[in-house]
């Protein structure tokens, strides 16, 4: 073939590969795209609010109060419905206590304080009596799909009162008919918690932290697990989440490396899904809620 013929009828096929190459790079910058957005949309609305925020726009906002509910009928935040886990777990029948009730029950009170999946919501507690109730209702809200926003009031009722909130005793007939029922539709985020199974067959690809109590970690843990203390997670008398670069540096020297999959448990959930509440609220890399905590780990099949 003459030289200057395939010279020709390679300067002649060279645009179309640019533009092949460049349709490939469009392709793979919209199959990217597309990857991101199913993952945004996947991720909850999950973040702080200020009190002076809170008081300016507070009819915008459904509040529920994760204290025990005795602590809510003495004095709420006015408005707040009570959303405790004291009240939405239990002990099933093999005696495992601390156990979430089902979606279906969850959705069905939720809806009887008239809220629904896109409903703005704020969480408030005391980081105290409720062992990180506030951080529970944040993350059970997560799991169930909530897709308007959750908002954490950040240093809670203590906050609040600091502040000259105003707060109000709750009249528990004129509550039960404060609120016109909605329906609640579930979409389950599976993949804010693990399970036993995954979490013996691939814990070591994972950072796994104890958020129990020292005298709880001594009497024993995960193997491999790191403690810290879920108490660790606030700061200040009215317990304020912490801050990001805050969280960075007491997992940094705890030897927590955030870069692999991290997993929080406790004895039943509650604990921890506070610390991961405030693990995402602080803009860290996805955590996860090993909900079953010891009560499902010392009763693993493999035990």
């Amino acid at each position: 073939m003459d030289i200057s013929m395939g010279k020709s009828m390679f300067l002649s096929n060279r645009p179309i590969g640019i533009f092949a190459a460049g349709m490939f790079w469009i392709f793979l910058t919209v199959i990217f795209s597309c990857f991101t957005s199913v993952y945004a949309a996947k991720a909850p609305d999950l973040a702080l609010i200020e009190t002076g925020e809170l008081s300016r726009t507070i009819k915008n906002w459904v509040i529920l109060d994760a204290r025990p509910k005795l602590e809510w009928q003495a004095s709420r935040i006015p408005g707040a419905h009570s959303f405790s886990w004291n009240d939405y777990t239990g002990t099933d029948k093999k005696g495992k206590p601390f156990c979430l009730k089902p979606p279906e029950e969850l959705a069905l009170a939720l809806g009887g304080m008239g809220i629904n999946e896109n409903t703005p919501i704020v969480v408030y507690g005391d980081a105290d009596k409720s062992w990180g109730g506030e951080g529970w209702a944040c993350w059970v809200l997560s799991w169930l799909g909530h897709k308007g926003p959750i908002r954490l009031l950040a240093g809670g009722i203590q906050a609040w009162r600091n502040e000259k909130g105003g707060l109000e005793p709750v009249e528990v007939e004129s509550e039960q008919a404060a609120s016109k029922p909605v329906r609640y539709r579930v979409n389950l985020r599976t993949e804010l918690e693990v399970q036993t199974i995954e979490l013996e067959q691939k814990a070591d690809a994972m950072v796994l932290i104890d958020t129990r109590s020292t005298a709880e970690w001594l009497m024993g843990h995960i193997p491999g697990a790191i403690h810290i203390n879920w108490s660790e997670f606030y700061t200040g008398e009215d317990r304020h989440p912490l801050d990001p670069q805050a969280l960075k540096k007491l997992l940094k020297e705890r030897g927590a490396d955030i870069s692999k999959p991290v997993v929080y448990y406790c004895t039943g959930g509650v604990r921890s899904a506070y610390t991961c509440a405030i693990h995402h609220i602080c803009g860290l890399p996805p955590a996860r809620n090993y909900y079953g905590g010891m009560e499902d780990w010392k009763r693993r099949p493999s035990q």
